[in-house]
């Protein structure tokens, strides 16, 4: 059962995790350095321990004690209750609904992992956005999709935004950071992938003319250069989704939807 500690002061250290969440660099920083992550709103809290992570603190408004008296009865972290107009004193910003919990980081799995046993797979490459990443999770995830490679320079998809946009999907999804960027497509290739680029490039096809293959990687660029020239060039197919006239591109969350959809397992 988990401890209630009334808390008074907001600048109490025992919730330096919860502190100044507003500056998105110094989060992603801090919580990685701290191995946690941050859940925010009651859903997307449940959904991380239902996902076997393991919270290291919750930081509860006292109306939230009742309705999470479950979870908190199966998790030995403390509970630091707070005022919900001191909650926002202490991160900066109005929290969703004044619940959140400091979540201890879960192993990262690798490339291999989440390529094994997949047959579609999403590839973002400089995604820094993370309100876009979480969307992205979210499509991939819906749609079927077993897995999602990010890039080095991708934003964190376990900060809480990104988190929050995705509704946990993240938690479930299986992800991983590549550090072999470059040599990425030797990679899918040589666990049998066939990569479509989506890109505007000259020589590109609609999306709808090409027939997935049985293992597919969709390769999505950043949300203003698009994707690199390299990827571009290495890839089996250069992919566009049609447009109307006088718009050329979508935000890369819907493009990520319907390029998901497209190419989505099991179509009858």
């Amino acid at each position: 059962m988990a401890e209630l500690i009334a808390v008074e002061d907001p600048s109490d250290p025992r919730l330096r995790d919860y502190t100044n969440l507003r500056d998105v660099q110094l989060r992603t920083k801090t919580e990685a350095e701290r191995g946690i992550y941050l859940a925010e709103g009651e859903k997307v809290i449940r959904r991380a321990l239902e996902a076997n992570h393991q919270a290291r603190s919750f930081l509860l408004a006292p109306r939230w004690l009742e309705s999470l008296a479950d979870v908190l009865a199966e998790s030995p972290a403390p509970v630091y209750v707070l005022a919900e107009k001191d909650i926002e004193r202490l991160t900066g910003f109005h929290v969703h609904r004044g619940a959140m919990a400091a979540i201890n980081r879960p192993e990262p799995l690798s490339v291999e992992q989440v390529l094994a046993g997949a047959s579609r797979v999403l590839v973002a490459e400089d995604l820094v956005d993370h309100t876009n990443i979480g969307a992205v999770m979210r499509n991939v995830a819906a749609l079927g999709f077993d897995g999602v490679l990010l890039s080095p320079r991708c934003a964190d998809p376990l900060y809480r935004r990104s988190i929050k946009v995705a509704m946990g999907a993240v938690f479930t999804l299986p992800w991983a950071r590549i550090d072999d960027w470059y040599g990425l497509p030797s990679l899918l290739a040589d666990h049998g992938f066939t990569s479509y680029a989506m890109t505007l490039a000259d020589d590109s096809i609609a999306i709808d003319a090409v027939e997935p293959a049985k293992k597919v990687a969709v390769i999505v660029g950043s949300e203003g250069p698009g994707l690199s020239e390299h990827w571009q060039r290495e890839a089996d197919y250069r992919v566009k989704i049609p447009m109307a006239a006088g718009i050329d591109s979508l935000n890369v969350a819907a493009s990520t939807a319907i390029a998901c959809w497209w190419f989505r397992p099991n179509q009858s």
